[in-house]
């Protein structure tokens, strides 16, 4: 499940910058940004490290 989640937030930076960078998609992409930290954090915070 860790794995999974970490997945995800490094797919969800990824796209923020993707979009960050060649799209004005307005609020979304930030919301991408914040949710992919929350997760990374929620990771370290957890124990398991990167």
């Amino acid at each position: 499940m860790s794995n999974l989640l970490y997945l995800i937030a490094v797919i969800l930076i990824i796209g923020w910058l993707l979009g960050f960078f060649v799209y004005s998609v307005g609020g979304l992409i930030h919301v991408l940004l914040v949710l992919a930290i929350i997760a990374i954090l929620f990771r370290l915070i957890s124990g398991r490290g990167v």
